[in-house]
């Protein structure tokens, strides 16, 4: 899948991320783990897609990137079809820091992975990971969000 979309809005991103989140959960996708591999520049909207993401799997809590905590769990509705749905920020860590919290177990089962930073742990990720780029836009607000 190669898909490219311009977000003129942090608003439109979250849509953007929610209406991808449903239709990976509606295609069957949710049997196996969907990882989500996020890369971009500070303040690019790789946490703004996450939000979007996220609450389109059904949760309703505040959703802030794990910065310092590394990695969140979340626990979706059933009708996501996710047993789990993981945040992880890979800013602070490595490799070996994600696999000491425990990324194999997180890798396997019926899970949603979204890991910003991604580029930094890109070898240990499954070969089918979803890599999402994004890029600053022309005016102040507006994004590039590249599915690959």
């Amino acid at each position: 899948m190669n898909k490219s979309f311009l977000s003129k809005s942090s608003q439109e991103t979250k849509v953007f991320a929610k209406n991808l989140a449903e239709n990976i959960a509606s295609t069957g996708k949710s049997k196996q783990t969907t990882v989500l591999g996020l890369i971009g520049d500070l303040g690019s909207g790789k946490t703004t897609f996450t939000q979007g993401f996220i609450r389109g799997l059904g949760i309703r809590k505040r959703i802030l990137s794990p910065t310092f905590v590394i990695l969140k769990r979340f626990c979706p509705s059933e009708s996501s079809g996710f047993q789990n749905i993981y945040h992880v920020d890979a800013y602070r860590t490595n490799k070996k820091g994600l696999l000491n919290l425990g990324l194999d177990e997180v890798l396997n089962g019926h899970n949603a992975v979204i890991i910003e930073w991604a580029d930094r742990v890109r070898s240990v990720l499954p070969r089918n990971t979803i890599w999402v780029n994004f890029k600053h836009g022309r005016a102040e607000n507006e994004r590039k969000i590249i599915i690959n």
